[in-house]
């Protein structure tokens, strides 16, 4: 059974920084997309930042790039992302999902091209 669980979801004022975690369990497959997704209230969820667990492959959301940063590390199963310069838009629950799928090279951005998904950690900025 496939589990993801992410962490490090917090409330923090603009311009902060946090470091949110995503362990896998129950992968058979040893080299795939993990990817973090972001969702607000009454918006659609956006992909933010996918990473190839084989190496490179890495995507970023235009609205984050330069600020958040995805990596891996195979031994843990997890990935990482370290959001800096945190905004009040980047407001949101942050969900981590896997795939198998790679378009052209790199991770895809698409919610629907990831079939596992974790449960979700709430980033809040307050300006």
């Amino acid at each position: 059974q496939v589990q993801l669980v992410e962490s490090g979801g917090a409330s923090v004022q603009a311009g902060g920084s946090l470091r949110l975690s995503c362990e896998a369990s129950g992968f058979t497959y040893r080299r795939y997309c993990m990817g973090w997704f972001r969702q607000a209230p009454g918006q659609e969820r956006e992909g933010v930042a996918a990473t190839y667990t084989g190496g490179g492959g890495t995507v970023y959301a235009d609205s984050v790039k330069g600020r958040f940063t995805i990596s891996h590390d195979n031994a843990k199963n997890t990935v990482y992302l370290v959001m800096n310069s945190l905004k009040p838009e980047d407001t949101a629950e942050y969900f981590c999902a896997t795939a198998l799928i790679l378009r052209g090279g790199y991770c895809s951005s698409d919610p629907a091209d990831f079939r596992y998904w974790g449960q979700g950690t709430q980033v809040t900025v307050s300006s």
